[in-house]
């Protein structure tokens, strides 16, 4: 034998064997190198694609947050995540929390088609294949609870009046399911519409006493509550089943007070509620004859259940920001205001008269009905509105400037409070100092938190919207790079990018959606 290869030999045969049985220089998955241990950062792991591998054989229940470092959402949602991962822990759990720095890891954000930040996923049982989206809430107790209803099961399951009645006291909603065989497909239904409503706790029983106890004779799902009517019963349709939305709608519906006093715990689920339309009371709570506005409020809510929801504003609270989404002031208190979140059309009682249960029911009918015309928040023109690059829109000259046949108006619709907005603040200021001795070009501005449009809604922001001159009302929705390059190629191409340009950086992030949005916020790569 050569002896300068002894050496060689040497070290392979001393060369220890991979992890986990794995010989010399056995590869794992997909090619990866022999997986090195798994390290934590405040009880998270920490994965990579040498440690995700390890990391689904030994926990069975495994919830990964794809984050990067940049992310501004990701690092809201980090101290939140930790404490979830504490609580875990301290249940002695099998659930544990990870994370994967994406940028980091490439190949993982492929493998898992991530696209945004955060992004989580739930692996059970160590399939890599088909994790599940995580859909729950960003604070640590909704984290747990969520995983928790995934692992175990969604509902208790109740065997006698005494433990059924100890559930219902325990909250002050609580949904029990009576099925005659809990192995109907309709239980799996209801098991399922379990997992994902988390502000409310679920029982389920076959017992015919308990049956016999709560007045039933058929399969029904019953909300009990603490206020209001006390409880709702939804029958099972004996022919169709279980409709997992009818059921998801019944339970929003009625697991809401009648009337909801608006504040930052109750407001995710009005807008939740998917109840479109909305009437706002705006009172001063530590003023009586405010105060005594409200039974004739609550006493008109009972025939709109489900229609229309009854909120309450406190104009002496922290609510600013809803007194000026509806142009309002807290000395104009108290007064009504109806809204559809869907199409964002306000209304405004014809009269300033007293709030009884008829004028509030009179007034729903005829908003309902179509009697009355939404209106429309606008500032005044400012005097000056012309006289610089930029010009200023309001609600009452938008329609003369948007739609001047004689003029092409390229406008940016913003909100005050827009961190986009006001990052791309300067390469618009740049575009209307550069197009500003061409006659038939506008580069304009709109505040859309403070004025509405009759010719559509703006739902995000920035929102970049273009006019061409010319008739037809013809507008172009501007979807790219919002640098000054790109956006002067798109002026000088008459409102379309070159085909030879590509949309670059998909292109920019997301439009930034406003408060009351029930999306999650996520940033995207």
């Amino acid at each position: 034998m050569d002896s300068q290869l002894l050496p060689v030999l040497l070290l392979l045969l001393l060369r220890p064997s991979g992890p986990r049985g794995q010989g010399p220089g056995t590869e794992g998955p997909s090619g990866e190198p022999p997986e090195e241990g798994v390290s934590e950062e405040d009880g998270v792991l920490v994965l990579s694609r040498h440690t995700l591998s390890l990391a689904l054989r030994e926990h069975p229940a495994l919830l990964v947050e794809f984050y990067a470092p940049w992310c501004g959402h990701c690092k809201a949602l980090a101290p939140e995540y930790s404490k979830a991962a504490a609580l875990l822990a301290a249940e002695s759990a099998k659930t544990r929390l990870a994370k994967v720095d994406g940028p980091a890891e490439l190949e993982l954000t492929k493998e898992f088609a991530v696209t945004e930040y955060p992004t989580l996923k739930f692996f059970r049982d160590g399939n890599r294949t088909h994790p599940e989206d995580y859909t729950g809430p960003r604070e640590a107790k909704g984290i747990v609870e969520w995983l928790r209803r995934r692992v175990g099961s969604s509902a208790t399951r109740l065997e006698d009046e005494e433990g059924t009645q100890a559930l219902i006291d325990a909250q002050d909603v609580v949904v029990i399911g009576f099925f005659q065989d809990l192995q109907d497909e309709d239980v799996a239904t209801f098991l399922a519409l379990a997992q994902d409503a988390l502000d409310m706790t679920f029982g389920l029983t076959d017992r015919p006493q308990l049956f016999q106890t709560f007045g039933l004779t058929k399969d029904t799902v019953v909300l009990f509550k603490k206020f209001d009517e006390g409880r709702a019963d939804f029958p099972v349709d004996e022919e169709l089943g279980l409709d997992q939305e009818d059921l998801s709608r019944f339970l929003l519906t009625h697991s809401m007070h009648l009337v909801t006093e608006f504040n930052s715990q109750t407001s995710p689920k009005i807008f939740a509620a998917r109840i479109l339309n909305h009437l706002l009371l705006f009172i001063n709570q530590t003023l009586a004859p405010h105060q005594e506005l409200l039974a004739g409020f609550r006493e008109a809510a009972p025939p709109f259940r489900g229609q229309v929801l009854f909120v309450v504003v406190d104009v002496g609270a922290d609510n600013n920001h809803v007194l000026q989404y509806f142009g309002l002031k807290a000395e104009e208190a108290p007064t009504l205001r109806f809204i559809n979140m869907e199409t964002t059309k306000k209304y405004t009682p014809a009269e300033r008269g007293p709030v009884t249960a008829a004028s509030v029911t009179a007034f729903c009918h005829a908003v309902l009905s179509g009697k009355f015309k939404p209106y429309l928040l606008s500032q005044e023109v400012p005097a000056d509105w012309d006289q610089h690059p930029v010009k200023t829109l309001v609600g009452k000259n938008f329609e003369q400037v948007a739609f001047d046949e004689t003029k092409n108006v390229f406008i940016k619709f913003y909100a005050p409070w827009c961190t986009h907005c006001k990052k791309m603040a300067p390469a618009w200021e740049a575009l209307a100092e550069k197009y500003k001795d061409h006659k038939d070009i506008i580069i304009a501005e709109l505040d859309a938190t403070a004025n509405e449009l009759e010719a559509f809604a703006v739902h995000g922001f920035p929102t970049l919207k273009y006019f061409p001159a010319g008739p037809g009302r013809k507008v172009i929705e501007y979807r790219s790079a919002r640098d000054l390059e790109t956006l002067s190629k798109f002026l000088d191409n008459g409102g379309k990018l070159p085909e030879e340009e590509p949309t670059k950086e998909s292109l920019a992030p997301f439009p930034e959606t406003p408060a009351n949005s029930t999306s999650e916020p996520k940033e995207e790569l």
